[in-house]
């Protein structure tokens, strides 16, 4: 079906929705549409008031993004039921009547994506929502070599974990000022990079960054990195970008993220000859032979914490602490991601 198709299919929808008898001030008017997904098929609606929705199936137990509250769009789970079927929605509501026409271009567009994705329609609507805001935002400053190492380092291990769970994002706290880049329920990790050739020297920043969760346990992930400007050597940054919002089941909570980290999509460009080959990776457990300056260490010394900002460098060059082998990272990332967000 075309896009013109499409037009011409809300459209009618809405305004055989708008000629029927008005319905209960909860209830909405609703005809599917004839376009399939793997969730079900999506529907337009209008409600008591004459504002027009679009439906999109979700499953049962999906959440839906936050944050579209009006006051024109409105965006909310809405579970509908009538004598024979039950199924939820994504339900995208326009507040402004006079917007109709451009909410119309909206939907067209969230359902022309939505073929492209049948088994994912949702994360077609936010793509979709995602590249009208975008229209709206604005260049950022460049990142320098330093940051982005690091967030290089970040997406790495970010990565990994929306392999194991497409709502990963959520854990991924440093972004936000959390003293850890990784924090769930228990357990947390620290990522470092350095693109130095010699010695494990990351820097720490804060008393409480090589502090454990309460009642949790720490772990630290060292990557050495070398920037590498050869074609077809090492991975693309903006791959491992693209690459999290591949396996996202949220991109705008991600470009989110990613937006405070630094980094915006507009600014791709920006970055797209920069790759990093990872030299070599280390994963430690922050334990009692872990070396660090925390706040709870001067407390036990009796030590009044009294300074702020405190940074400094650690050195992990030599053998002890030992390093988890690759098994023990593997269980401890999976582990990382069965927990509550």
């Amino acid at each position: 079906m075309n896009e013109d198709e499409l037009r011409s299919l809300v459209e009618q929808g809405w305004t055989a929705l708008e000629a029927e008898q008005t319905t209960g001030e909860r209830r909405l008017r609703v005809a599917e549409l004839s376009v399939g997904t793997g969730s079900g098929s999506p529907a337009v609606a209008v409600d008591h008031d004459g504002h027009r929705h679009l439906l999109v199936p979700i499953h049962a137990h999906m959440k839906v993004r936050a944050g579209l509250d009006g006051p024109v769009l409105r965006l909310r789970k809405r579970p509908l039921e009538d004598a024979e079927t039950y199924q939820t929605y994504a339900d995208l509501g326009c507040l402004r009547d006079d917007l109709n026409d451009l909410f119309t271009e909206l939907c067209v567009d969230v359902l022309e994506e939505a073929a492209e994705l049948p088994d994912n329609p949702v994360k077609a609507l936010y793509r979709v929502l995602d590249r009208w805001k975008s229209l709206f935002r604005t260049q950022g400053p460049q990142l320098g070599p330093e940051e982005l190492a690091g967030l290089f380092g970040e997406l790495t291990v970010l990565n990994r974990l929306l392999v194991l769970d497409p709502s990963a994002h959520r854990i991924w706290r440093g972004p936000e000022g959390h003293r850890h880049d990784f924090s769930a329920a228990i357990n947390a990790v620290e990522v470092k990079a350095g693109t130095g050739s010699e010695g494990r020297r990351p820097r720490i920043h804060g008393l409480d960054q090589l502090e454990a969760p309460d009642r949790g346990t720490l772990f630290l992930a060292w990557l050495r990195l070398h920037r590498t400007a050869t074609s077809g050597v090492g991975t693309r940054f903006v791959e491992s970008v693209d690459e999290a919002i591949r396996l996202s089941d949220d991109e705008e909570a991600l470009l989110g993220l990613l937006a405070r980290a630094g980094y915006r999509l507009a600014d791709a460009d920006l970055y797209e000859d920069v790759r990093f080959v990872i030299a070599e990776e280390r994963w430690y457990r922050v334990g009692a032979d872990f070396p660090g300056l925390t706040g709870e260490m001067l407390t036990e010394a009796g030590v009044p914490v009294s300074v702020l900002d405190v940074e400094y460098t650690i050195d992990l060059s030599g053998e002890i602490p030992a390093p988890m082998d690759p098994q023990q990272v593997s269980r401890m990332i999976e582990n990382l991601v069965q927990e509550p967000a």
